[in-house]
């Protein structure tokens, strides 16, 4: 066996995907008499400075010699990679062997990938003492992401499925031709197993890219039959052709447990805590709320682009206890998904008098409150049960806010109820 990585072939405004990179050098191998065991499709820390939208890396597992899929990969990569663009620096990596067999340093490396920050020096040495073949063109930052593919499938327990149609390279750039309802009515028969394939509250397509590159649609889900079957429903211009890849989008793997203490920027995380003060709107309409704990004090935002989701964390109330999940950068969390704990239900209010049922006036200072139409009297203000626009559990932005490797509640496994957006 041996495995292909690649990484760092796209371009933010020229398009081209590195998927698309990975499907050519397969059906490459397939001509020249090789098999093609899986595709993989691995989303690395999406909060690193230098990525390219999805921050995705490729590996292909086949039996064709190190030399086939070093010259193939090479060759696809050269044609196709947008090296004009001064933010693309592919790189490749191939290494001998079955995949669940590499090196446990290659598969700790793959790990880190996914929620961590590493260099190309690291790469190219790990990549070196492997004796793995590898080549990076202009700064060879694409190496980083190639050797992480290699070590994936050792190193990651969660997979998910996308299926990905191409159109034809005639089309590129120009205006996709996909007729909404029926990816829609495709969505719906599949729905749960198939996710955030479309965003029924905005009405939004999600599956269809806008950007110029080579995808017409991506279709994601937990089991591979169905994404096909989804796929299948979708009416629009012909594809050029189609795969389904083997990945961990939509695992929630680049999330770590942490303290608000101990953030960084540039990672993510899980972190609890309780409502500081009332949210608050800012301009440009993000939603803005404080959390703290015994240690410290952050803030946490719900952007614009998250719509609905910003009325739950308008909801919240000083004294909530929470989690919340995402990015942290210049100090503060961006919030993919938050879970309610605990909820306050009461606050204090002027007491009413029992007899009349008015609002009792203050008697005096330190004397408490009184009715002096009735001569009833309270010591102080007494708790009221409060409408909460909340209950306990999870909480998360839309399928049109979400990160590829953000976890759908719809997924299950979270430890709580949870309120899924569809």
């Amino acid at each position: 066996m041996t495995v292909l990585g690649i990484d760092d072939t796209d371009s933010r405004e020229r398009g081209m995907c590195t998927t698309y990179v990975a499907d050519t050098v397969a059906r490459r191998l397939e001509r020249r008499g090789a098999t093609i065991d899986r595709v993989l499709l691995i989303r690395c820390n999406p909060a690193v400075e230098h990525k390219t939208r999805g921050n995705a890396a490729l590996a292909v597992h086949t039996n064709a010699s190190v030399e086939t899929a070093f010259e193939t990969a090479h060759s696809a990569v050269e044609e196709a990679a947008e090296i004009g663009d001064d933010r693309t620096n592919p790189g490749v990596v191939v290494a001998p062997g079955a995949p669940d067999r590499v090196p446990e340093a290659i598969a700790g490396f793959a790990r880190d990938a996914v929620e961590d920050h590493l260099t190309r020096e690291a790469a190219r040495r790990l990549a070196d003492r492997a004796g793995y073949r590898r080549h990076g063109w202009k700064n060879g930052r694409g190496v980083i992401g190639a050797l992480a593919a290699v070590g994936a499938w050792r190193a990651l327990e969660e997979w998910t499925y996308e299926r990905i149609a191409y159109r034809e390279p005639s089309r590129w750039g120009t205006d996709r031709v996909v007729d909404p309802d029926s990816v829609f009515e495709a969505a719906d028969a599949h729905y749960p197993t198939v996710w955030d394939t479309v965003d029924r509250a905005t009405g939004e397509v999600v599956c269809v890219p806008r950007t110029p590159g080579p995808i017409l649609y991506g279709v994601r889900g937990d089991d591979p039959a169905a994404c096909r079957a989804v796929a299948t429903g979708i009416e629009s211009e012909p594809p050029d052709r189609a795969r389904t890849f083997r990945a961990n989008q939509g695992t929630d793997g680049h999330l770590r447990d942490g303290t608000i203490e101990g953030v960084r920027d540039g990672y993510a995380y899980r972190l609890d805590g309780r409502v500081l003060d009332a949210p608050e709107t800012r301009r440009g309409g993000h939603v803005f709320v404080s959390l703290g704990d015994d240690r410290g004090t952050i803030d946490c935002v719900a952007f614009e682009p998250t719509k609905r989701f910003r009325d739950r964390v308008r909801a919240l109330r000083v004294g909530d206890r929470i989690t919340v999940c995402g990015e942290v950068s210049n100090g503060t969390v961006k919030l993919e998904k938050f879970a309610a704990r605990e909820l306050v239900r009461t606050e204090l209010a002027t007491p009413t008098c029992p007899k009349c049922d008015r609002t009792m006036e203050s008697a005096g200072s330190g004397q408490g409150y009184r009715c002096r139409d009735c001569g009833t009297s309270e010591a102080g203000k007494v708790e009221q049960p409060i409408e909460r626009g909340l209950e306990t559990g999870w909480y998360e932005v839309p399928p049109r806010a979400r990160r590829h490797i953000a976890k759908p509640l719809v997924r299950g496994g979270f430890d709580g109820a949870v309120h899924p957006e569809r």
